[in-house]
């Protein structure tokens, strides 16, 4: 590292504290997650994976689930949320969930996972893949993401500093430094035509179903279509108009939305 560089890091020590572990214990199942989007709810998550766990708790009865937003990520399991910190002190990650509602209920689901028939629970797979791939991938675009020292630290091929003040970098047209932008982005052509085929097929799917592939209790993958269509609707216009524009999503997102949380949802 060249001596004025060092020079000036000089300046700025990095103290490095440890870690410390959870040590209270909340008085009933408390589920970490990232904070709502004030604009569509105000007790939702405004994550898909915070919400899709903040749904299925909700839909497979469990009530007395609370919720903090005041904890960061790398508070949670892996350095992700969300987290289900029990009475007991233990701290759950999404995986050990299901588990635990399981012997909560005393009612394990059975090989069908609530689904009709194994046809049904078998085409849950491919529905599962459409949500999780074309729609995510419009979200992921479209949903503005928020600048944080470690967001930026933690992105990848992130421009090495000691290189930086030994070579000239070419700017792209526009750019004044060489760091990544965070915001709200345009979704390509494409995307849009992918998510909007997406969302058609939702909805012809659920028709005027009470849950999705026509099952007689809510699935995981209702709460997972829940979380999509909630988070879809805190995206840009685009995103927001495909769901709109089709009356069964509206009225079948705002159903689950009242199972989930009673407090009113914005109009």
């Amino acid at each position: 590292m060249p001596a004025p560089l060092r020079k000036l890091f000089a300046l700025f020590p990095l103290h490095v504290y440890p870690g410390q572990s959870v040590t209270s214990r909340p008085a009933s199942p408390t589920l970490w997650i990232h904070s709502p989007n004030l604009s569509t709810s105000p007790r939702l998550s405004r994550d898909v994976e915070c919400l899709k766990w903040q749904a299925y708790l909700a839909l497979r009865g469990i009530t007395n689930i609370s919720l903090r937003w005041d904890i960061s990520p790398d508070g949670g399991i892996n350095g992700a949320l969300p987290a289900l910190h029990l009475p007991t002190g233990d701290l759950l990650g999404p995986t050990r969930i299901p588990a635990w509602v399981d012997s909560v209920l005393r009612s394990p689901l059975d090989e069908l996972e609530g689904y009709r028939d194994e046809q049904s629970r078998d085409e849950s797979r491919a529905w599962i893949a459409l949500l999780e791939g074309v729609v995510h991938n419009a979200l992921a675009v479209s949903i503005p993401h928020h600048f944080s020292i470690k967001n930026f630290l933690d992105t990848p091929n992130i421009v090495d500093l000691v290189a930086l003040f030994q070579r000239q970098l070419p700017l792209l047209p526009g750019l004044r430094a060489p760091i990544p932008i965070w915001g709200r982005s345009t979704p390509s052509v494409t995307t849009l035509i992918r998510y909007r085929d997406a969302i058609q097929s939702v909805s012809d799917r659920l028709g005027d179903d009470e849950w999705f592939l026509g099952s007689s209790a809510p699935t995981a993958l209702d709460a997972l279509v829940f979380a999509y269509l909630h988070v879809a609707l805190g995206g840009s216009k685009q995103l927001r108009e495909e769901v709109l524009n089709r009356p069964n999503l509206v009225s079948w997102r705002r159903k689950v939305s009242e199972l989930i949380d009673p407090a009113p949802l914005p109009s």
